[in-house]
Parts: structure tokens; sequence; C-alpha cells
């Protein structure tokens, strides 16, 4: 989610309590953030809750920004996060709907797109990374969902490169074991 000078400029100005920059800058993002949440999520209104969430969070957090590393890097962190808390919210919510009827089963894959069943397949295997191994699972996020390069994953854990590149390795083999049996992996 690559941002303009710009874009930077008025996140400084509104971590820094401006709140005209704020609004500004929450328009600004917007698009950008509706489509990174939908790279994540299968859905359309899934995707627009999460963008509101993101907003949201945005909006209540820009204070924490230090400008250390870029707004675009920060912004990235603070998407996945809301997206797959969404996610796991909406999972829950079904789940208890669920739980008088029958048995929460995988997505009916006739009525499924293989990319959004995929999708769903990967956000299980990521919640029970989180789960089991959450320093995995961060450095995970940071490289494969935000896309940010190893020396910037390194400097946002602030951890050695060698250690980010080991702990990613190691997310991905997780991932993959886990997604295994429904991938042929």
């Amino acid at each position: 989610m690559a941002l303009d000078e710009t874009t930077e400029e008025l996140a400084r100005q509104a971590a820094l309590g401006d709140h005209r920059a704020l609004g500004e800058l929450l328009k600004r993002i917007e698009p950008a953030v509706l489509r990174h949440c939908g790279r994540i999520l299968p859905y359309r209104q899934d995707a627009e809750e999460a963008c509101q969430d993101t907003l949201l969070a945005v909006a209540r957090n820009i204070g924490r920004f230090e400008g250390r590393a870029r707004f675009s890097t920060w912004l990235h962190i603070v998407t996945a996060n809301c997206a797959r808390t969404t996610y796991r919210s909406l999972k829950r919510r079904a789940a208890e709907q669920s739980s008088d009827e029958l048995p929460l089963q995988k997505p009916d894959v006739a009525r499924v797109s293989v990319i959004a069943g995929s999708r769903l397949d990967l956000l299980d295997a990521m919640e029970a990374l989180e789960a089991e191994k959450p320093d995995l699972a961060q450095a995970l996020v940071l490289r494969d969902i935000c896309q940010l390069d190893y020396n910037e994953v390194a400097e946002q854990l602030g951890i050695p490169l060698g250690t980010a590149k080991s702990r990613i390795h190691q997310a991905r083999k997780y991932v993959q074991g886990a997604l295994g049996e429904a991938y042929g992996l």
C-alpha cells in the first residue's frame, strides 16, 4: 500500500493533533485500505466492515504513530490486524448462530469460489499459528500480508535480520503444514 508524500505528511500532522489533516487522511487512505482488506477477506461486505474498523483504529490511534517508519508501513499493520480481527469475529458469530444447528463445517465448495475458499483456509491457518506461536504469526503478517521486506520486518519487530528470516520461514512451514491436507501439500 504505497502512499504518496502528501499522505505521509497528512499522517504526521494528524499524529500531532491536526483534526483537519486527520479527516483528509482518512478520505485519502480509504480506497487503498478497502483494496487491502479485499485481498485478505473473500467477501466484499466483510472487507468493507474491516475497512471501517481500520479507519476507526487509525482515527483513534493516530497519536501513537511516531513517524519512525513510514505511515504506509504502520497502516499496513493496522489494516492486516483489523481484517484478521473481522474474520475471527465473523467466524465466532457464525459458530454462535449455528451452535443449535449442525456443527460448523468447511465452506461448501459448490457455493464458494476457489479463491474465497483458499483465503478462508489461509485465515484459519493464520489463526492457529497466532494462537500457538504469536511471534511467528507477527513476522509472517508483516512479510507476506503487509509485503514489507525482511529488513523492515526486523526493524518493526526490533529483532536481528536473521531472526526475522527464521521466524518467517518457520511460520510458512507451519501454515503449509496446516494447509497440507486441504491442498495436497
